[in-house]
């Protein structure tokens, strides 16, 4: 290698070194790692996240062996209904001593705060799914060259969407944050947050976003 084309590649370097300094006119946009997030569409949802929140309720040391109050929220809703209810069944179910008023009783309390996002950018399907979607239609092409009913060719694919079709599910613009407390004597004592997706025609089964995209629908405290 001639001296003119050792110049030049070490010139290259040297220039390549200058712009990979750490600097920016701006931070420089990243992304999460991949995480998942439950949708919530069903009423048997709602009593799911009940069970878990009479759980967790129950193990916590400092509501052990005490009575209990849930306090109904000021917006009614049909989640805000059917959660205290379904929340009411669970701790009675599990042994609590749930009381009609909060005369001497911790309050148990459920915020609803609906999330409409207006500007997502896209997110990426779920890991695997372009991966068989091509496998899919790799195999979908055999029947056309060694079997004589074209229509076959639709078996394989079939197949490969009832295999993983249960597991997926598309994103939604609108979420929810559903937080549990409970308190004594302006105590906070548990408190627990949990974030769904929900459908958008459904937003109105637990409070319509206002138009900044969150709006608190149920107690206060």
């Amino acid at each position: 290698m001639s001296f003119r084309t050792w110049a030049i590649v070490c010139g290259a370097a040297a220039l390549s070194g200058c712009f990979g300094v750490n600097t920016s006119q701006a931070p420089l946009a990243t992304t999460y790692p991949a995480t998942t997030q439950q949708r919530m569409q069903a009423a048997y949802h709602w009593e799911v996240l009940a069970q878990h929140e009479a759980r967790a309720i129950m193990a916590d040391r400092r509501l052990d062996r005490r009575a209990l109050y849930i306090k109904p929220p000021e917006t009614e809703t049909a989640f805000s209904r059917g959660f205290r209810s379904l929340l009411t069944s669970e701790l009675v179910r599990q042994g609590a001593t749930v009381r009609t008023s909060d005369l001497g009783a911790a309050t148990v309390t459920f915020d609803v705060q609906v999330v409409a996002h207006r500007d997502r950018q896209p997110i990426r399907p779920p890991q695997g799914a372009l991966t068989a979607l091509a496998a899919g239609i790799a195999v979908a092409t055999i029947p056309f060259n060694h079997w004589r009913e074209p229509a076959l060719a639709l078996i394989p694919a079939a197949g490969l969407v009832d295999l993983f079709s249960g597991s997926w599910t598309s994103e939604s613009n609108e979420e929810v944050i559903i937080t549990v407390q409970a308190d004594e004597y302006q105590t906070l004592l548990y408190s627990s947050s949990n974030l769904y997706y929900i459908n958008p025609g459904d937003s109105g089964q637990y409070g319509r976003a206002s138009a900044a995209g969150q709006l608190k629908v149920s107690s206060q405290w």
